[in-house]
């Protein structure tokens, strides 16, 4: 495959390469990796070699180089890459969406919403097309023309978003960039609890933000991100609480009141509840350990 002899001859450092193409991140990981706790904002991702395991709430997603991860809406989740070497590496690409370009592609080419049920995941597993990998090797590929980049680079990733808004996946991803869609309205939801995760949550205030009831808020939160409101601010305000100790700037119970818990007994609880050890074993362990999935360098 092309895109594996592009991406072999990259000067990768450690596990990333620095380059100049906008919303586009490469990763090459030569060890199993996690499990890793990141926020994930809405991206398209393609492995390129290896396979990756993703868990969301309670459901669990597994994809290779034979899929593509599609993110919808930010959201926090766990991932883990079982099996990596320097004989055969995990390596992939992704690609941040930006959505107003998303739809400004939608407007021009008159790609409309479906009325199918509008109870959509956040994220999916969708089938990795030749068209696809063509459109990712391409862009890649300007890291070696870098001339061309500035003019190239935005018109190959317009034919990736239209290659996804018109895909197997396209219907899912319109219903959460277009307004009126109780997929959109739960996007909304989850952008304001990821800028006000440390502020006590009114459910009812957040439905009426969201312009849903509170009965239907639950419902198609749950339905896009496997957790309901509470579950999902808790979780932002753990990875946020995480990401603080490991800069080195705060301890634990500095942390706890910074991302809004009260009691730093009970952050102590739900963080080892999440991670697995209290916070401070926790902490120790990775900073001593350097793993970079852990610490957040890849997601």
């Amino acid at each position: 495959m092309r895109i594996v002899d592009v991406l072999s001859q990259l000067p990768w450092d450690g596990i990333s390469f620095k380059h100049g193409i906008p919303n586009l991140s490469l990763y090459r990981i030569v060890e199993p990796a996690g499990p890793f706790f990141t926020l994930y904002e809405p991206s398209l991702s393609l492995i390129i070699n290896g396979s990756k395991r993703i868990s969301i709430g309670d459901e669990t997603l597994v994809y290779d180089e034979s899929c593509f991860f599609l993110t919808t809406v930010g959201l926090p989740m766990r991932g883990q890459i079982c099996e990596a070497s320097e004989a055969q590496p995990y390596v992939a690409a992704k690609l941040h969406l930006d959505l107003d370009v998303l739809r400004r592609l939608i407007a021009n080419h008159d790609l409309h919403s479906t009325t199918d049920a509008d109870r959509d995941r956040g994220v999916v597993v969708g089938t990795a097309t030749t068209e696809l990998f063509d459109a990712f090797l391409r862009l890649i590929s300007l890291v070696n023309s870098p001339n061309d980049m500035p003019f190239m680079a935005s018109h190959i990733q317009n034919e990736i978003y239209y290659r996804l808004l018109t895909g197997e996946q396209g219907a899912r991803l319109r219903r959460f960039v277009l307004s009126g869609t109780n997929s959109n309205r739960v996007a909304k939801a989850v952008a304001w609890l990821k800028e006000h995760y440390a502020m006590p949550l009114r459910v009812e205030a957040l439905a009426d933000m969201a312009n849903m009831g509170v009965s239907t808020l639950h419902h198609h939160f749950r339905a896009v991100t496997a957790m309901s409101p509470l579950q999902f601010q808790k979780h932002l305000r753990l990875h946020h609480a995480r990401e603080l100790m490991l800069s080195g700037s705060l301890d634990a119970s500095t942390a706890a009141l910074k991302v809004g818990y009260e009691s730093p007994t009970q952050f102590s609880r739900e963080y080892r509840r999440m991670f697995g050890h209290p916070p401070l074993r926790d902490v120790k362990a990775i900073l001593n350990s350097g793993d970079s999935a852990k610490r957040g360098l890849i997601d």
